[in-house]
């Protein structure tokens, strides 16, 4: 079976929270410090789809709305 993400994507992904456990790593919009594990790992995949790895494709839709 083929790999879904590139060993580059995982080496970027791998500094990202590497960064982030020295708490040196920061979002791009803002430049504030990332403070979650989740939000390390989508800025090195972030970075790896840039560089045009093989990443899949992000999901769309986001947040759901509460039924009320």
């Amino acid at each position: 079976m083929a790999r879904k993400y590139s060993k580059g994507a995982s080496k970027k992904v791998k500094r990202a929270v590497h960064k982030y456990k020295r708490g040196t790593l920061k979002s791009g919009g803002s430049g504030k410090k990332v403070k979650s594990r989740k939000q390390a790992i989508a800025i090195g995949l972030s970075e790896a789809r840039k560089e045009g790895k093989k990443v899949p494709k992000k999901k769309k839709g986001g947040r759901k709305k509460k039924k009320s």
